[in-house]
């Protein structure tokens, strides 16, 4: 496996996973990498409910840096570890969301859309009254949205997030079909140096593609992208590196000849 790093990873720092930050490194030494980046979630203002009560997506980032520094420098033989974070991005929150990444030294700053004008696509009721169509649009313009206002990000994760939780998931999903909005977001993707992840997670749910969908990869890269990273997703050691032979494979016949990995908000590229 030519992919050594995996750039999207939670521990129990994070709201939803319950994985001891060392197991996640023990299972990444076990597999061969040599550097992973944890980007545990914070999501300001997400919607309180009785899974989510207040301030479950926002990450204690004191405590989450004192245990990466410890551990960093505890498997510093071993493998590389980052700090990354996972910024769960509204257009609303943008004057918080900008303190908030200026005020620690991250190496890597995932933005990702896990709301949508702020309800959860998780939910059922977002797709309730409407189509499928008509729900996937409103998310993806949301991201429109996010990319016009905010740009203190290095990559924009899981680009068709939305489609892990509609009605029939990707079964009628096609690039195609929202090509219009692709589009948009690609061009302001490149206009502002940000990149986009592929995320190998989608194939948990039940998708039958990676995140984002083999189309609007090739369309990045047609577009001149080439600003890739790769990640897991993972929430718990088994699934670090996950379909990673898959995205390898799918990059190569998307054109790439490079994935990125980030240090100090830097990429530096790795060949495939």
């Amino acid at each position: 496996m030519a992919i050594k790093a995996d750039f999207h990873l939670h521990s129990s720092f994070s709201g939803d996973s319950e994985a001891p930050m060392e197991d996640m490194i023990q299972k990444g030494i076990s597999l061969g990498l040599t550097q992973m980046c944890f980007t545990e979630h914070m999501d300001f203002d997400f919607p309180v409910s009785q899974d989510t009560p207040a301030g479950f997506f926002e990450v204690n980032t004191d405590s989450y840096l004192y245990d990466l520094l410890k551990y960093q420098a505890k498997y510093r033989e071993q493998i590389q570890i980052f700090f990354g974070i996972e910024l769960g991005l509204q257009a609303y929150l943008n004057e918080l969301q900008s303190a908030y990444t200026s005020a620690y030294d991250f190496d890597f700053i995932i933005g990702s859309s896990h709301l949508c004008n702020g309800r959860d696509p998780y939910n059922a009721g977002f797709y309730t009254g409407r189509s499928e169509e008509e729900a996937y649009r409103e998310y993806f313009s949301s991201i429109i949205e996010n990319l016009e206002t905010f740009h203190d990000f290095d990559i924009y994760g899981h680009l068709d997030y939305v489609v892990r939780y509609g009605p029939n998931k990707d079964k009628n999903y096609t690039y195609e079909t929202y090509k219009d909005l692709f589009d948009r977001m690609l061009d302001l993707l490149l206009e502002n140096g940000i990149g986009i992840e592929i995320n190998t997670g989608g194939i948990r749910y039940g998708l039958k593609e990676l995140h984002p969908c083999t189309d609007v990869l090739k369309r990045y890269r047609k577009k001149g992208g080439e600003l890739i990273t790769v990640g897991s997703d993972a929430h718990r050691p088994g699934d670090i590196c996950r379909e990673f032979g898959r995205a390898e494979e799918l990059l190569r016949d998307c054109g790439f000849s490079y994935y990125a990995v980030f240090h100090k908000r830097t990429p530096s590229f790795r060949k495939l």
